[in-house]
């Protein structure tokens, strides 16, 4: 039995969990680099019959699963399928289990990372002082307190950050197209338009499912609509932003991005936001925790031995669910 562990580009997941159990059982291959194609991936993960990757960095489409035969079980990190053919699976015999009980602790708190990153320019300081410098040209900062806080997207994470926004004394405003008057009376947030989400806020955070109701949700009327020197903040999905209206605004510099996540990931080497002033970026660290790791690698290490002895555990298919 080969069971190969694929997208730890952290190469993190031999020391997240005991790993010992299951290789007196099988060999067990680890993968940390992304696979450049999906003609890279079938031909590294040809005659493996377990698969485990890390959350939504490979896509297992359909023209994908047929180059791999062999394969049986996709033990997943995380409950999400949308990354997955679940008909072509069902169809096929290969079975998909969840794994990881992912609190939004996490993201919410490196989404205040990123804001205040963003407001109080922590990376130009830091670079700074590595460069031998101390102050010079160190913009000033932005205070938080008594600026406004747009949420789009109201649910687990969202709501998280909107306590974190109230707690900095921040005015907390929220849109979603389905948030209710009394979801948003229950969080304190004001409910407003997506219009008046991005004319009135000092900073904009997004916590929303992708889907294709809410792929480029935010295109370039929302981006003209922000206050100048506004921060707009990404942990969700990169395509939830319109790329080429925020290329434009950062080159600008009328606003200011503090980005976890984007349309491509990797993000190439040459893209044009690893060049740009007025942002903050990260490489999709914002489920990245050693709590999250330790769930999702020691149960699909669970998952992958109760199908070995024919009793698979924690069995999903369904999509997930729209916004």
């Amino acid at each position: 039995m080969r069971v190969a562990v694929i997208d730890d580009w952290q190469e993190v997941a031999q020391n997240c969990a005991d790993w010992r159990p299951l290789a007196s059982r099988a060999e067990i291959a680890f993968f940390t680099e992304p696979f450049d194609s999906e003609e890279a991936a079938a031909a590294a993960l040809s005659g493996f019959q377990v698969i485990l990757p890390m959350r939504e960095r490979t896509k297992f489409t359909r023209s994908l699963l047929e180059r791999l035969p062999e394969l049986r079980l996709l033990a997943l990190t995380g409950h999400g399928t949308g990354h997955v053919d679940t008909e072509y699976c069902a169809a096929h015999g290969i079975i998909c289990c969840g794994s990881g009980a992912y609190s939004p602790a996490g993201t919410a708190e490196y989404t205040l990372a990123l804001l205040l990153a963003a407001a109080r320019h922590i990376p130009h300081a830091d670079a700074a002082m590595r460069a031998g410098r101390f102050q010079q040209h160190i913009p000033l900062g932005m205070v938080l307190e008594g600026k406004v806080l747009g949420v789009a997207g109201l649910g687990r994470i969202g709501a998280r950050v909107a306590a974190i926004g109230q707690a900095l004394g921040m005015r907390v405003i929220g849109w979603s197209t389905n948030l209710t008057a009394e979801r948003a009376a229950s969080l304190g947030v004001e409910p407003v338009t997506k219009a008046e989400l991005f004319a009135r806020s000092d900073a904009v955070t997004l916590h929303l499912v992708l889907s294709p109701r809410t792929h480029h949700v935010v295109g370039a009327a929302e981006i003209a609509a922000m206050k100048p020197g506004a921060i707009l903040v990404n942990t969700s999905r990169g395509p939830l932003i319109e790329e080429a209206p925020l290329l434009a605004a950062l080159r600008e510099g009328r606003i200011r991005a503090a980005l976890d996540v984007y349309d491509a990931e990797p993000l190439p080497p040459d893209h044009e936001l690893r060049r740009l002033d007025h942002t903050v970026l990260s490489p999709h660290l914002g489920f990245c925790t050693e709590s999250s790791f330790a769930a999702f690698y020691g149960e699909s290490i669970e998952n992958i031995a109760n199908w070995l002895d024919g009793r698979p555990s924690r069995v999903i298919a369904e999509k997930p669910r729209a916004p």
